[in-house]
């Protein structure tokens, strides 16, 4: 009897690191139903579509990928196409109803029924799955789908947190923390593994336990996975301002796994523009708390989003952020330009700014941390830093990692020429080492270096 050929399975994963850990549970039931993944989503029988619907513009990219599929299917060379992610969650059987290429549509009640969902479509159904989000699971086997040396660790999703912009709670729900138990066991699976750094995410960090245990469990996850032998760095995402405490920082000074860096998206600084986003704070209270973090965290870099655009945003409240901006210098900055989403309240807020003006003020704002970011990288020059490398460019001829001070897929690179001994030889290197290089120069975000030793591990 000739075998039955594996259903061969591509996916697109869009959007954040939260979705991408979706997306690896997801890819981990499939495998272990005897499909075959492929990264050649093209190539596949089945492609999963992991969309993102934060924002307008992550929305119209999803429905492109969706559409590019579509004329392979009608080409022949894919045969059916799934549509996850948060984009299907949100607008569920709008999705089905608009892009009919689709031949099923799943809530995220429904990832862990992916493999039952693969075969039933491959033959011939057509699905539109919808659970309540109580279904949702966030815990399970992985995929690791990032490079091996460096994994995303979701400590929770969903969000309490009611900002007026923000979809995400309509999306994903309020917050639901894994069990520190869980979190470390797959923490230490992906450490034995040889990963050397673990991104801890979630829609806000430094809200991790208050669900479970009444209070944040962050800094004691912190402590808990310093533990691990062979983990080098620990890095924190999605910080939100309210919620960090001094236990926190505390740990993060004491700690020399947690990486000096936290990524606190800020969003305005305006006291007026903060209340009408449903966020505490003010200037004033901002700035104290930046200026206490470094204090208390020496050497720290710190990585904010800010918004421009806001329904109210004056002159005057725009003029406040990029004096803010300057008087802060934020190591990293990144800027968008407000986007209405449906079903949130800032939709119906009085005084809209024009699109084209939200966009001149971004690009204002992006200016504005350009020459920051030049200052500060060409500071770093001289300086000796430790490197994990990444990969080299044939391109460029040279191998490329990243700093303590930089976040993978969303900050800048160090750039360093294949390390050779004292006779010209080719020194060995590999992806995942811990590098130590001296800066020489700066261009645009990213900076330049020699090797100086032969491993800092």
């Amino acid at each position: 009897m000739k075998p039955t050929m594996a259903i061969k399975v591509g996916m697109v994963s869009l959007g954040c690191p939260k979705n991408q850990m979706d997306a690896e549970l997801m890819l981990a039931a499939l495998q272990d139903a005897g499909m075959e993944i492929t990264a050649e989503s093209g190539l596949a029988d089945v492609v999963i579509v992991n969309t993102c619907g934060f924002i307008e513009d992550a929305k119209q990219e999803s429905i492109e990928n969706i559409l590019e599929f579509a004329e392979l299917k009608k080409e022949g060379r894919i045969k059916k196409i799934i549509v996850t992610g948060c984009m299907a969650q949100r607008y569920q059987q709008q999705v089905a109803d608009q892009l009919p290429e689709c031949d099923a549509v799943l809530g995220l009640g429904a990832n862990h029924e992916i493999a039952d969902v693969v075969r039933a479509v491959a033959e011939g159904d057509t699905l539109c799955c919808f659970p309540d989000l109580s279904c949702w699971k966030l815990d399970g086997k992985r995929l690791q789908s990032t490079p091996s040396f460096f994994a995303y660790l979701r400590v929770g999703d969903g969000c309490n947190n009611r900002c007026t912009y923000c979809a995400i709670p309509l999306i994903r729900g309020p917050l639901q923390s894994r069990s520190m138990e869980t979190v470390l066991a797959e923490a230490k699976e992906l450490v034995d593994n040889v990963v050397k750094e673990l991104v801890l995410v979630a829609q806000d960090t430094t809200l991790y336990g208050t669900d479970r245990a009444g209070e944040g469990q962050l800094p004691e996850l912190l402590e808990e996975l310093c533990k691990l032998e062979g983990l080098h760095w620990i890095r924190l995402l999605y910080c939100y301002p309210e919620h960090i405490t001094d236990r926190l920082l505390t740990v993060m000074a004491s700690q020399p796994k947690v990486a000096k860096y936290m990524d606190i998206p800020i969003q305005h600084a305006s006291g007026k523009v903060l209340k009408l986003m449903h966020r505490p704070g003010d200037r004033e209270s901002l700035e104290t708390l930046i200026t206490h973090i470094r204090e208390t965290v020496p050497g720290i870099t710190l990585r904010t989003t800010v918004m421009t655009g806001f329904p109210g945003e004056g002159e005057a409240e725009f003029e406040e952020l990029c004096e803010f901006i300057k008087k802060m210098k934020f190591e990293r900055l990144g800027c968008f330009a407000f986007s209405p989403e449906e079903g949130t309240p800032a939709v119906n807020l009085p005084n809209p700014v024009p699109e084209e003006e939200k966009h001149r003020r971004r690009d204002i704002i992006m200016e504005l941390q350009t020459r920051i970011s030049d200052r500060y990288n060409a500071d770093q020059i001289g300086k000796t830093v430790e490197v994990l490398v990444e990969s080299y460019d044939r391109y460029a001829e040279c191998w490329f990692g990243r700093t303590e001070a930089d976040a993978p897929d969303i900050d800048g690179k160090v750039f360093f020429p294949w390390p050779t001994d004292e006779n010209g030889k080719k020194l060995p290197i590999a992806p995942g080492e811990i590098r130590r290089v001296e800066i020489t120069d700066c261009m645009d975000w990213d900076l330049m270096g020699e090797c100086v030793d032969e491993s800092a591990e």
